[in-house]
């Protein structure tokens, strides 16, 4: 079984360099321990889970653009073990991305995990769908509740897929996982404060009991 994505990355060039830097013999029969050109259960959780991802794409240029695509938490959708969508929001009306597609389809993705540092790495063929062309699709991707201007749906044919080890990956955390995870010292906190104040509130009362003429 070949490693799909190493498949598609090593060119001639990246051989040479890899004989110069003396990994070549590292790489050279490399088999992968799994299938990378479909999405299993572990990659469709993963996917599912994300508000944002980088992308990238080769204009007539030749040079690279990479941009940020992000929205609600599962905006990227798993239509099939081959297959992804995104809802592509209106942004700074550039059309640089969509513009480098239409000459080349293919792109690719790095999915984040900054708490668990993991990264995904994803290299597929786009397709630009109207919203008129596919309505069923744009009723299984778009989120109505999520107030952006959806222009199109974009497509993600796998070609394969890899994922990256976690060296390097600074932990970074969204303002509702921090809320998620302090939120039990706040009861705590809460609790405890409630607590004083009953405790409080009872000694005062001994006091004034005590202080009371009889």
């Amino acid at each position: 079984m070949s490693y799909g994505f190493l498949d598609q990355m090593v060119t001639p060039g990246v051989r040479a360099m890899q004989t110069t830097m003396g990994t070549d013999k590292v790489w050279a029969d490399f088999r992968g321990h799994r299938e990378f050109g479909r999405f299993g259960p572990d990659e469709a959780a993963f996917i599912g889970m994300r508000d944002s991802f980088y992308m990238a794409t080769v204009g007539e240029s030749g040079w690279p653009y990479i941009q940020h695509r992000g929205g609600q938490p599962g905006f990227l959708k798993v239509i099939d073990e081959k297959t992804l969508a995104f809802p592509d929001y209106r942004g700074n009306l550039q059309y640089i991305s969509l513009g480098n597609l239409s000459t080349d389809n293919r792109i690719a993705l790095i999915l984040m995990n900054y708490p668990s540092r993991s990264r995904m790495k994803i290299l597929a063929h786009a397709e630009s769908v109207l919203l008129t062309e596919r309505p069923e699709l744009a009723a299984q991707v778009l989120d109505p509740a999520y107030k952006a201007k959806v222009e199109h749906i974009i497509l993600l044919h796998l070609v394969t897929f890899d994922w990256n080890c976690p060296q390097h990956i600074t932990p970074r955390f969204t303002e509702a996982e921090i809320e998620e995870a302090i939120s039990p010292l706040r009861k705590h906190v809460d609790d405890l404060e409630a607590e004083v104040k009953r405790l409080s509130e009872a000694l005062a009362a001994e006091q004034k009991k005590q202080c009371d003429p009889i």
